[in-house]
């Protein structure tokens, strides 16, 4: 089927996006941008996107947005869509850890009462990062976001960012839920009130066979969403790990050397020449604009089939 056949055909997904309110947490991100990139480019006639953003470095909000958009993965969309398409986002200040996320009255009286769907994609990913931060952003921070969810009055889902390594003591990964491998809640109250050192000192104990805290934080998330799946329309996605862009906008693009993406670099440059590899195994990833496709069709498929 070629490209012109498709043209015959509506586009359902971005039918779906018509009018709608997004609201996004982590869209300053490496997935956020992606997908805050696609969900204008392919649905641009949604209302708009609110977009969680700190301030950061002095930079207010709406000034770092201006300044991610300024930047060549924006290039095809403010192409095919004209400029103005970008002013569809609006930054809203806040902070995923902070209480209340940070969030103004107006600002969260805004959200409850305007939002249609959230994709909630903040996160730390540092493998190294100390419990403590890692609790409140992953954590606490996904609990926030879902009592804001519980305020939203037109809320048709709730689309949560997990991952494929959360619950790494399965072998197989399959569509459903797994128990958590604490009590979140617990967790959370329990780094709000500790000191820093102290939590430092008892991590290895409290993550057991869990290698990071990522993927202990991330597990913890996961079961405080799918808790409220009585309650919420709710999602769960489990990408594996995420490169650069395969296809578009522009091929190869990335803003990190997380992951195989300093590895492909270091070698691409000339850096690192050879590595000890198992030849039995595979690489298990996941390039970033595949997983935004997933994320934007998911919630039509929820919504059209759910």
């Amino acid at each position: 089927m070629t490209d012109t056949d498709l043209e015959q055909y509506p586009d359902r997904v971005a039918e779906l996006y018509k009018d709608k309110t997004l609201f996004i947490t982590g869209g300053t991100g490496f997935v956020g941008k992606v997908l805050v990139e696609k969900l204008l480019r392919s649905c641009g006639d949604l209302k708009k996107i609110l977009l969680l953003v700190r301030t950061k470095k002095d930079k207010k909000p709406q000034e770092r947005i201006r300044e991610i958009m300024n930047g060549p993965l924006f290039d095809m969309l403010k192409k095919q869509r004209g400029e103005a398409i970008i002013n569809k986002v609006v930054a809203i200040a806040g902070d995923a850890m902070l209480p209340d996320l940070g969030l103004s009255k107006e600002d969260r009286a805004l959200i409850a009462r305007e939002t249609d769907i959230i994709f909630h994609c903040a996160a730390t990913i540092r493998f190294d990062e100390p419990l403590k931060k890692a609790v409140l952003l992953n954590v606490r921070g996904t609990k926030l976001v879902l009592d804001l969810a519980k305020e939203c009055k037109k809320l048709m889902l709730f689309s949560h960012l997990s991952t494929a390594y959360c619950h790494l003591h399965e072998r197989v990964l399959y569509e459903k839920i797994y128990p958590p491998p604490a009590d979140p809640h617990r967790v959370i109250q329990t780094v709000e009130w500790m000191n820093e050192d102290v939590i430092n000192s008892i991590t290895p104990k409290i993550l057991g066979d869990f290698p990071n805290t990522y993927a202990f934080t991330k597990a913890l998330s996961e079961s405080l969403v799918a808790d409220e799946m009585d309650n919420l329309p709710v999602v769960i996605l489990r990408p594996s790990i995420v490169i650069p862009v395969w296809k578009e906008p522009i091929p190869g693009w990335t803003d990190n050397i997380n992951g195989p993406a300093g590895l492909l670099i270091g070698a691409g440059k000339g850096v690192i020449r050879t590595m000890h590899c198992n030849s039995d195994r595979y690489a298990d990833y996941l390039p970033v604009d595949i997983g935004v496709n997933a994320m934007i069709v998911s919630t039509w498929d929820y919504l059209a089939h759910g």
